[in-house]
Protein backbone atom coordinates (compact mmCIF):
# COMPACT_ATOMS: atom_id res chain seq x y z
CA UNK A 1 0.00 0.00 0.00
CA UNK A 2 1.19 3.52 -0.75
CA UNK A 3 1.80 5.72 2.31
CA UNK A 4 -1.53 7.33 3.31
CA UNK A 5 -1.39 11.04 4.13
CA UNK A 6 -5.14 11.39 4.81
CA UNK A 7 -8.22 9.19 4.53
CA UNK A 8 -11.88 10.05 5.05
CA UNK A 9 -15.21 8.90 3.64
CA UNK A 10 -15.07 10.89 0.38
CA UNK A 11 -11.40 11.05 -0.55
CA UNK A 12 -7.96 9.66 0.21
CA UNK A 13 -4.55 11.33 -0.14
CA UNK A 14 -1.46 9.19 -0.71
CA UNK A 15 2.25 9.64 -1.33
CA UNK A 16 3.04 8.25 -4.80
CA UNK A 17 6.56 6.99 -5.54
CA UNK A 18 8.44 7.81 -8.72
CA UNK A 19 8.05 5.16 -11.43
CA UNK A 20 4.39 4.36 -10.74
CA UNK A 21 1.70 5.58 -13.15
CA UNK A 22 -1.51 7.00 -11.66
CA UNK A 23 -4.10 5.38 -13.93
CA UNK A 24 -4.03 2.56 -16.53
CA UNK A 25 -5.87 4.73 -19.04
CA UNK A 26 -2.97 7.16 -18.99
CA UNK A 27 -0.23 4.56 -19.18
CA UNK A 28 -1.47 1.11 -20.21
CA UNK A 29 0.30 -0.30 -17.14
CA UNK A 30 -1.20 -3.33 -15.44
CA UNK A 31 -0.28 -2.01 -11.98
CA UNK A 32 -0.85 1.63 -11.10
CA UNK A 33 -1.44 3.87 -8.08
CA UNK A 34 -5.17 3.45 -8.69
CA UNK A 35 -4.86 -0.34 -8.34
CA UNK A 36 -2.68 -0.08 -5.24
CA UNK A 37 -5.11 2.21 -3.41
CA UNK A 38 -8.26 0.42 -4.59
CA UNK A 39 -7.00 -2.98 -3.45
CA UNK A 40 -5.71 -1.66 -0.12
CA UNK A 41 -8.97 0.01 0.93
CA UNK A 42 -11.33 -2.41 -0.83
CA UNK A 43 -13.42 0.11 -2.74
CA UNK A 44 -13.54 1.94 -6.04
CA UNK A 45 -11.38 5.04 -6.33
CA UNK A 46 -11.55 7.89 -8.84
CA UNK A 47 -8.42 9.74 -10.09
CA UNK A 48 -9.04 13.50 -10.06
CA UNK A 49 -5.65 14.84 -11.16
CA UNK A 50 -2.43 13.68 -12.79
CA UNK A 51 1.10 13.18 -11.59
CA UNK A 52 3.65 12.05 -14.17
CA UNK A 53 4.89 8.49 -13.71
CA UNK A 54 8.36 9.84 -12.86
CA UNK A 55 7.07 12.39 -10.33
CA UNK A 56 6.63 11.49 -6.67
CA UNK A 57 4.44 13.08 -4.03
CA UNK A 58 0.94 14.08 -3.00
CA UNK A 59 -1.86 12.38 -4.95
CA UNK A 60 -5.62 12.57 -4.32
CA UNK A 61 -8.27 9.99 -5.20
CA UNK A 62 -11.99 10.61 -4.72
CA UNK A 63 -14.03 7.73 -3.32
CA UNK A 64 -17.34 8.34 -5.10
CA UNK A 65 -18.44 9.94 -8.37
CA UNK A 66 -19.95 13.05 -6.75
CA UNK A 67 -16.72 13.76 -4.88
CA UNK A 68 -14.75 13.16 -8.07
CA UNK A 69 -16.78 15.84 -9.86
CA UNK A 70 -16.19 18.28 -7.01
CA UNK A 71 -12.42 17.73 -7.05
CA UNK A 72 -12.18 17.88 -10.84
CA UNK A 73 -13.96 21.25 -10.79
CA UNK A 74 -11.58 22.52 -8.11
CA UNK A 75 -8.54 21.49 -10.14
CA UNK A 76 -9.95 22.91 -13.37
CA UNK A 77 -10.84 26.22 -11.72
CA UNK A 78 -7.43 26.59 -10.08
CA UNK A 79 -8.80 26.39 -6.54
CA UNK A 80 -6.14 23.93 -5.42
CA UNK A 81 -2.68 25.17 -4.47
CA UNK A 82 0.08 22.85 -5.65
CA UNK A 83 3.78 23.10 -4.81
CA UNK A 84 6.56 21.05 -6.39
CA UNK A 85 10.26 20.83 -5.60
CA UNK A 86 12.34 20.75 -8.78
CA UNK A 87 16.12 20.54 -9.15
CA UNK A 88 17.05 22.33 -12.36
CA UNK A 89 20.11 23.13 -14.43
CA UNK A 90 21.63 26.58 -14.03
CA UNK A 91 21.04 29.41 -11.59
CA UNK A 92 17.48 30.69 -11.90
CA UNK A 93 16.27 34.16 -10.95
CA UNK A 94 15.18 34.34 -7.32
CA UNK A 95 11.52 34.18 -8.37
CA UNK A 96 9.32 34.59 -11.40
CA UNK A 97 6.17 33.62 -13.24
CA UNK A 98 6.22 31.72 -16.52
CA UNK A 99 3.34 32.33 -18.94
CA UNK A 100 3.63 29.95 -21.87
CA UNK A 101 0.92 27.91 -23.65
CA UNK A 102 1.24 24.12 -23.57
CA UNK A 103 -1.19 21.25 -24.31
CA UNK A 104 -3.56 19.76 -21.74
CA UNK A 105 -2.81 16.32 -23.18
CA UNK A 106 -0.46 14.68 -25.67
CA UNK A 107 -1.17 15.92 -29.20
CA UNK A 108 -3.74 18.46 -28.04
CA UNK A 109 -3.81 22.16 -28.87
CA UNK A 110 -1.72 24.58 -26.85
CA UNK A 111 -3.67 26.47 -24.21
CA UNK A 112 -2.66 29.20 -21.73
CA UNK A 113 -0.60 27.97 -18.77
CA UNK A 114 1.02 29.75 -15.85
CA UNK A 115 3.62 28.64 -13.29
CA UNK A 116 5.18 30.70 -10.49
CA UNK A 117 8.49 29.65 -9.00
CA UNK A 118 10.77 30.63 -6.13
CA UNK A 119 14.41 29.61 -5.81
CA UNK A 120 15.05 27.93 -2.46
CA UNK A 121 18.69 26.88 -2.98
CA UNK A 122 21.42 27.63 -5.48
CA UNK A 123 24.62 25.83 -6.30
CA UNK A 124 27.32 26.74 -8.76
CA UNK A 125 25.44 25.24 -11.70
CA UNK A 126 22.10 24.15 -10.20
CA UNK A 127 19.00 25.56 -8.52
CA UNK A 128 16.28 24.02 -6.39
CA UNK A 129 12.97 25.76 -6.98
CA UNK A 130 9.55 25.63 -5.41
CA UNK A 131 7.24 25.62 -8.45
CA UNK A 132 3.55 26.43 -8.19
CA UNK A 133 1.55 25.62 -11.36
CA UNK A 134 -1.64 27.65 -11.58
CA UNK A 135 -3.09 25.44 -14.30
CA UNK A 136 -3.05 21.72 -15.01
CA UNK A 137 -1.27 21.02 -18.27
CA UNK A 138 0.77 18.08 -19.56
CA UNK A 139 4.28 18.10 -18.00
CA UNK A 140 3.66 21.73 -17.02
CA UNK A 141 6.50 22.31 -14.55
CA UNK A 142 8.93 20.39 -16.75
CA UNK A 143 7.96 22.26 -19.92
CA UNK A 144 7.90 25.66 -18.27
CA UNK A 145 11.32 25.30 -16.65
CA UNK A 146 12.73 24.12 -19.98
CA UNK A 147 11.09 27.16 -21.63
CA UNK A 148 13.21 29.49 -19.47
CA UNK A 149 16.35 27.38 -20.16
CA UNK A 150 16.41 25.63 -16.77
CA UNK A 151 15.40 22.02 -17.51
CA UNK A 152 14.98 19.54 -14.69
CA UNK A 153 17.70 17.05 -13.88
CA UNK A 154 16.74 13.49 -14.77
CA UNK A 155 14.21 14.62 -17.37
CA UNK A 156 14.45 12.28 -20.36
CA UNK A 157 11.98 14.35 -22.40
CA UNK A 158 13.10 17.93 -21.90
CA UNK A 159 16.53 17.70 -20.29
CA UNK A 160 20.08 16.86 -21.41
CA UNK A 161 20.92 13.16 -21.63
CA UNK A 162 24.64 13.58 -20.96
CA UNK A 163 23.99 15.71 -17.87
CA UNK A 164 21.38 13.27 -16.58
CA UNK A 165 23.84 10.38 -16.96
CA UNK A 166 26.57 12.35 -15.22
CA UNK A 167 24.39 13.05 -12.15
CA UNK A 168 23.18 9.47 -12.11
CA UNK A 169 26.72 8.09 -12.18
CA UNK A 170 28.28 10.59 -9.75
CA UNK A 171 25.44 11.17 -7.28
CA UNK A 172 22.96 8.31 -7.78
CA UNK A 173 20.21 10.56 -9.14
CA UNK A 174 18.43 7.94 -11.24
CA UNK A 175 15.01 9.58 -11.56
CA UNK A 176 13.29 12.82 -12.47
CA UNK A 177 14.13 15.47 -9.86
CA UNK A 178 10.51 16.53 -9.35
CA UNK A 179 8.46 15.99 -6.19
CA UNK A 180 4.89 17.12 -5.48
CA UNK A 181 5.59 18.37 -1.97
CA UNK A 182 2.18 19.79 -0.98
CA UNK A 183 -1.40 20.27 -2.04
CA UNK A 184 -3.86 22.59 -0.31
CA UNK A 185 -7.51 23.57 -0.75
CA UNK A 186 -10.70 24.46 1.06
CA UNK A 187 -12.30 21.20 2.19
CA UNK A 188 -15.20 20.73 -0.29
CA UNK A 189 -17.73 19.78 2.38
CA UNK A 190 -16.44 21.44 5.53
CA UNK A 191 -15.10 24.72 4.14
CA UNK A 192 -11.91 24.67 6.21
CA UNK A 193 -8.44 25.03 4.68
CA UNK A 194 -6.46 21.79 4.51
CA UNK A 195 -2.92 21.10 3.30
CA UNK A 196 -1.28 17.73 2.73
CA UNK A 197 2.48 17.33 2.50
CA UNK A 198 4.77 14.51 1.37
CA UNK A 199 8.35 14.35 2.63
CA UNK A 200 11.17 14.15 0.13
CA UNK A 201 11.62 10.43 -0.72
CA UNK A 202 14.89 8.64 -0.18
CA UNK A 203 15.62 8.35 -3.93
CA UNK A 204 15.80 12.17 -4.00
CA UNK A 205 16.94 12.90 -0.45
CA UNK A 206 20.14 10.86 -0.69
CA UNK A 207 21.29 12.21 -4.10
CA UNK A 208 20.41 15.77 -3.03
CA UNK A 209 22.56 15.30 0.08
CA UNK A 210 25.49 14.05 -2.02
CA UNK A 211 25.10 16.97 -4.44
CA UNK A 212 25.02 19.41 -1.53
CA UNK A 213 21.45 20.62 -1.93
CA UNK A 214 20.19 22.31 1.23
CA UNK A 215 16.43 22.51 1.78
Amino acid sequence: MLPVLHHEDRFIVVDKPSGLAVHPGWSGDERTALHEVRDAIGRKVFPVHRLDRATSGVLVFALDSESARAFCEMFEQGRIEKHYLALVRGVTPEAGTIEHPIPRREGGPRVPASTSYRRVWRGEHLSLVDAEPHSGRLHQVRRHMKHISHPLLGDANYGKGALNRDYRDRFGLGRLALHARSLGFLHPWEGRPVTFEAALPEDLRAPFERIGVVI
